[in-house]
Order: structure tokens, then sequence, then C-alpha cells
């Protein structure tokens, strides 16, 4: 891992920090405060724990790793050490803001305006991470994964992965809650499909001018 750092570069690793820290602001200050469902990963782990039992800190890890390890298999170890940088960099920021009480509490009241401002926050935040090749979490490197294996828009592996795992949630969440959720996975994958997408088409441009 320490061979590749002189050939990751800066400009990636400022856009991965900053996603990250966007990421992790809006995860804590906003997405988590009213209480609803996720889908992907994180979804997964909270069915797992109410159908089976099993602890989120368990499944979450396996989980996350086999999504790691498949994002590795087919995007290379450069992807692994950008991710590096992404997952390190939403935990600390993520420590930070827990150091202080969230800004907005009163949000909890308003899961409307929560699941539309919290998108924003995730879909800016992820989108600058996957932009620069990295994936702050396993949701992100499976959603890169596959979107690379099919060729396909990331935004619609986000959506599809999203919403097999809210149907499932069904199973033991009203559906107002699930409704909310639907509306943040939607948005937030359709922006970062669209952040991504303009970063590859700013990289052709100075690609064609050098």
């Amino acid at each position: 891992m320490l061979k590749l750092l002189p050939h990751l570069k800066p400009k990636n690793c400022l856009s991965i920090i900053l996603g990250s820290a966007i990421l992790a602001f809006g995860l804590y200050n906003i997405h988590s405060i009213p209480g609803v469902t996720e889908g992907g990963v994180l979804g997964l782990t909270l069915l797992l724990e109410h159908w089976l039992g099993i602890s989120p800190s368990i499944s979450g890890l396996v989980l996350n790793g086999a999504c790691y390890l498949l994002g590795f298999k087919l995007l290379g170890k450069e992807f692994i050490a950008y991710s590096v940088i992404a997952g390190g960099g939403f935990s600390a920021f993520y420590a930070i803001f827990e150091l202080f009480p969230p800004l907005w509490p009163q949000i909890a009241q308003m899961p409307l305006l929560a699941a539309i401002a919290g998108s924003l926050f995730v879909g800016v935040g992820v989108g600058l991470c996957v932009r620069a090749n990295s994936a702050p979490t396993g949701d992100d490197s499976l959603a890169l994964s596959l979107s690379h294996l099919f060729k396909i828009g990331i935004q619609w592996v986000y959506l599809l992965s999203d919403l097999v795992v809210l149907a499932l949630s069904l199973t033991y969440i009203p559906f107002n809650k699930i409704i909310y959720s639907l509306l943040t996975v939607v948005l937030s994958g359709q922006l970062i499909g669209f952040i991504q997408k303009a970063g590859k088409a700013k990289q052709a441009v100075d690609t064609e001018n050098a």
C-alpha cells in the first residue's frame, strides 16, 4: 500500500477528504436524526439483526469486507488506497462531529426536509469521493464495482440495491418511514451519478487539451 503513495494524485486526495467531511457532517447532523432506515449494506445489516439476531458490528464487517474485496479485484490497488483515505477520513470527521451536539435536532420533526437535505449531503459527499476513484463505505465500493463490471451508470446500481433492501425492510418498518428513505436514496444516487459523470467529462477535456 505504501508503494502506491507516490502515485496518488493530490487533487484526488483533496476531493476525497472534502467529500468524506461533507458525508460525515450530513449523516451526523441530518440524516441519522429522523430515525428512518437505510438501503444498501447498512440497511441489510439492520435486516439481518431483525431477522436473525446478528449484530450489525459483525454483519457489517463481513459485508463491507466482501464489497471492498470485490472492489480490489475489479478496480485495483489504487482504488483500495484511495478508499483507505476516504474511509479513514469519514471515520475521523464523524468522530469530531460527535464531540458536539447535532446542529439542528428539530429536523427530526420534519422527515421530508431531512430526507431532501440528507440526500444532498450524501450525494455531494459520496460523489466527490467516487469521482476520485474511492469508496468511503462498502456500499460505494459495491456500486463502483458493479458499475464497472456491467458498464451502467452508478446511480442505477445504487437505486437497484437500495430498492431491494428497502422493499425487504417493509417486513418490519412502517411504509411511512420507508417512503422517506426511498426519497433519500433516489435523490442521493442521482446526484452521485451526476457528479461522477461531470468529473469524467472534465477529465476527458483535460486529457484532450494536454
